[in-house]
Formats: C-alpha cells, structure tokens, sequence
C-alpha cells in the first residue's frame, strides 16, 4: 500500500533528497503536494516529474513566472504562505514532510498535527518554538512526529521496542563543525565563505552556519526533550568528527545503543517516510574496514558557548527557547549578508534569551508577537 506524501521545502537540500528518495521507492510512496519558497524553475521541473494533486510557490512575486511552465488543468496552483498553510491543513496524506528552514515551519507542523497527519520533521525549530502546544495537539489528535534530523532519527531508531523507563541518558554526536580545532583567537575572522564548509554534511546555508558555531546542538539537546521527555540533565552531547555514530541511548543496566552509518541524509529522511519499515535503498554504505578510526571527545563550551544556551533555555522555560531560536535565525541571515562577524551570533543569542518578554505559558499569537521583538533586538544589534 502506498504512501501519500506531501513536501515541504521541496527545491531545498531535505526536499531534493526526498524526491530522490521517492522516485527510488514509487512502488511505496506518491507525491500529491509540493511547495518552494522562490525556486519556480526547479519547482516547474519537480511537478512534471512527480505530477503532484497541487503545488504552492511562497513568494508571489513569481506566480506569473511558475504559472507558464505549469499546465493548471492538471495541477492546482497555490500562492503565498496562506497557500502553504492551506496544504499542511490537508488530510489526504499520510506523512507530511517539513523541510523548511526556520521558525517559519512551526506553525505548518502545528496545522498538521491539528488535521491528524504525521509529521516527519527536518524543521527542529518546530519544537523548539512550540513543543508545548505541538505536544499537546498531538494528544488531542493523535498525530506523530517522525524525526528526520540525523541524530533524532538514530535515537528513535535505538529506542524501538525498548521501555523509556529504562534510558539512563541520551547522546547527541555533532562533527564540531569546520572551526573544532581552529584558534580561538582567530574566531572574529571567520568569513560566511569558511563557515559554509562543513567537513562531513551537504545542508542548506543557514543548518551549515549553526553547524559551524554548534547552535545546531543547542537546538537539538531541545529538540530531544521535546521528543523524548527526558529531564535535560540526562541529555549528554559528545563530539564525534568523523560524524558515523549518529546518536546513542544509553540503558540503566550501562548497555548503549549506537545508530551508524555514512553522514547520508538519505537515511533518516527515507525512514522518516517509510516507518516502521526500512526499505531498501541504492544509498551509500558503511564499510567498517575503510572507514577509519572513530574518536570521541567532550564538547568545548569556551569555543562553543551556544552549547550552554541549550541548557538555559530549558530551564527557564516559557519563552526561552523560542526567543533563542528566533534570535539564531535572524543573526544568521545577517551573518550570511556579512552585517555581522561570526562571533556576533552568539552574543545576540544570549542577549535575547536574557532580555526578551518572557512569558511562562505562550500561545500561538504570543510566539508571533515574540518574532516581532526578536527582529528588532538583532536589527538593532
């Protein structure tokens, strides 16, 4: 039986692999939803192959431009972010995949809980914004995230058929990025050029910069919480440059599950899809006797000090987390138009994770008020 689809993000680095992933596996699964940001041209090229039920292009301004290379007799067009919120409400799938960038997946992950859908979930922004109200949504309608990020995936594969009673912890692996054995005093030269060369991973500009500074692991020790339910203390982070030891569990008898395999998106996304099922696939294998040794060493929070903001997000709570994230992903972009020097993002994290309007208990309207706050804060920075 067939899987029905939708994709998120489909022009970027999630959705094209997920595309891949799709044409590979067209016995099991159907594309019946795409949508892209701006990128009508490959969003054109993605529909006549996949031959979607509808598509939607964010960016209005270049509805004329997609409109041209789409027969609309055969596919119905959506526009604007009220045209991709309109298809995260749809029920006709059975896994929605977010592979936006940003806190503006939230509330299409939220949409799709709401409507009962499954959600695999590439956009760890969504919890760390909104895990409260997505959790709680979930409860009311029975839907569930599926984890694409590598290490949620190796976590939640370890922990199949396992009791969560018995996880003494949980181990998030990072690379440590390009910068884990540059000098430190050295930080406030990092050009956006240097920053987008990650050593091990193919992602998207704004994942590669929060790998270079370690942010990414900050978002996801808050990611695992949400998805897992374990106290923070007992969610460990351990760099692993060689990035072949995705994540681990470890159990209260001191046994350890690892989840390995080459530094591939492919996997998670094509489990994420597939579950509980791991189909086979053409993708890359693990060859234990070539691949070289695997270290292990603690993180560096005087190189890394996002890694600490993780920390303090969760236990203050509330708005903590959201205000933080919504920090990051205004400082990158900035980072990435060179308006700010690498070592800036931290400082404009911090300051808004400290300063910002907390609230114990925000709802949905309180999150986009927040944004507003934010974008001022680091503008103004």
């Amino acid at each position: 039986m067939k899987k029905h689809i939708s994709i998120l993000g489909s022009t970027g680095s999630i959705g094209v692999n997920a595309l891949k992933i799709a044409e590979f596996l067209s016995k099991e699964i159907k594309i019946e939803y795409l949508t892209a940001n701006k990128n009508f041209e490959l969003l054109i090229e993605q529909t006549k192959k996949n031959k979607p039920k509808s598509i939607c292009l964010v960016d209005k301004k270049f509805y004329k431009n997609l409109k041209k290379g789409i027969n609309t007799k055969q596919v119905e067009i959506l526009v604007g972010r009220e045209g991709l919120l309109e298809i995260c409400k749809r029920k006709d799938v059975n896994v929605m995949l977010n592979g936006l960038v940003g806190a503006s997946g939230m509330e299409p992950t939220l949409f799709a809980i709401e409507a009962g859908v499954n959600v695999a979930l590439a956009n760890k922004e969504s919890l760390v914004m909104a895990g409260d109200i997505i959790n709680k949504a979930m409860k009311l309608s029975g839907a569930k995230i599926f984890p694409v990020d590598s290490e949620h995936s190796a976590i939640w594969q370890c922990l199949v058929g396992e009791n969560l009673k018995d996880i003494r912890r949980i181990i998030l692996t990072g690379s440590g990025g390009p910068f884990r054995g540059r000098d430190l005093d050295t930080f406030h030269d990092i050009s956006v050029e240097e920053a987008l060369k990650h050593p091990n991973w193919d992602m998207g500009k704004k994942i590669t910069i929060d790998s270079a500074t370690m942010m990414n692991k900050c978002l996801e020790v808050i990611e695992a919480y949400w998805l897992f339910k374990l106290d923070p203390k007992r969610i460990d982070i351990i760099v692993h440059p060689q990035s072949i030891v995705h994540s681990m569990v470890e159990f209260n008898d001191g046994s350890i599950k690892a989840q390995m395999g080459v530094p591939d998106m492919k996997v998670p996304i094509q489990y994420a899809l597939t579950f509980p099922y791991h189909s086979k696939s053409p993708w890359e294998r693990l060859d234990f006797l070539s691949c070289g040794d695997l270290t292990f060493q603690g993180p560096d929070y005087e190189r890394f000090p996002s890694l600490k903001l993780a920390y303090q997000a969760l236990k203050n709570g509330g708005t903590a987390s959201a205000a933080l994230n919504l920090s990051n992903d205004y400082s990158v972009q900035k980072f990435l138009e060179n308006k700010i020097i690498f070592t800036d993002i931290y400082k404009i994290n911090r300051l808004a994770l400290q300063n910002h309007p907390w609230i114990e208990h925000p709802n949905l309207n309180d999150l986009i008020n927040l944004d507003s706050w934010v974008k001022k804060h680091v503008n103004e920075f």
